[in-house]
Parts: structure tokens; sequence; C-alpha cells
């Protein structure tokens, strides 16, 4: 069963502020902390990311949008 958008937000939400401020995480630790079979939430993960206040994507120290950029990336508080 996939998860809600609701429980990848809440996900996204604990994961960051467990992390804290300058600290950063890649979206597939949410993905697993979500799904046994991860795999399939990781563009889920990266579209509700994009919409959530709080929450900057990052891809080598630069703020890009989750959902396009190419490549791994890194989640954080702002």
């Amino acid at each position: 069963m996939m998860p809600s958008d609701e429980d990848i937000e809440n996900a996204i939400r604990d994961l960051a502020h467990r992390r804290g401020l300058g600290k950063t995480f890649c979206p597939s630790e949410v993905a697993r902390a979500v799904a046994s079979d991860w795999r399939p939430v990781m563009d889920d993960v990266r579209r509700i990311a994009s919409g959530m206040d709080g929450i900057a994507a990052t891809q080598k120290g630069e703020t890009v949008d989750p959902v396009t950029a190419k490549g791994p990336i890194r989640l954080g508080l702002l």
C-alpha cells in the first residue's frame, strides 16, 4: 500500500526537525520511513517536499526545485 501525501509530509517534517537547522537528509530516508518498497515513493517525496513551507531542496549546496532537479538532492529546514 502506498503511503498518503500526509504520511510523507509528516515524515519529511519529522526527519527535518530531528536533524535540525543546517543539517540535510536524502529523500530516500523519507521514502524508506514510510514504505518497505520505497523506490516508487521517491517521486512523491520530491513532489510533496516542493510544496512544503520551511523545507528546502539543495544540490551541491545550491537551492533547487526538487521536482525538476536531475540527480541526487538533499532536503532540510530553511
